[in-house]
């Protein structure tokens, strides 16, 4: 075995378009886009709830008593 060349890979990709089509291929890489770029934002927002919610739980100083 020769592993894939890119004359299968052009093959593949022609049987792929056949069967799906043109329109039915765009929506899918939209979709895909949109929810990469949704996962993206997700994570984002998760880091900076993290990082706030790190500083508002911080201990506050110590207060002694003097007796």
């Amino acid at each position: 075995m020769e592993g894939i060349s890119i004359a299968k890979l052009l093959i593949i990709g022609a049987l792929i378009v056949l069967l799906f089509g043109t329109n039915k291929l765009r929506t899918l890489g939209g979709d895909l886009g949109s929810a990469i770029k949704g996962f993206k934002k997700a994570m984002s927002d998760d880091d900076s709830s993290a990082k706030k919610t790190t500083a508002e739980q911080a201990p506050a100083e110590q207060v002694t008593h003097k007796e």
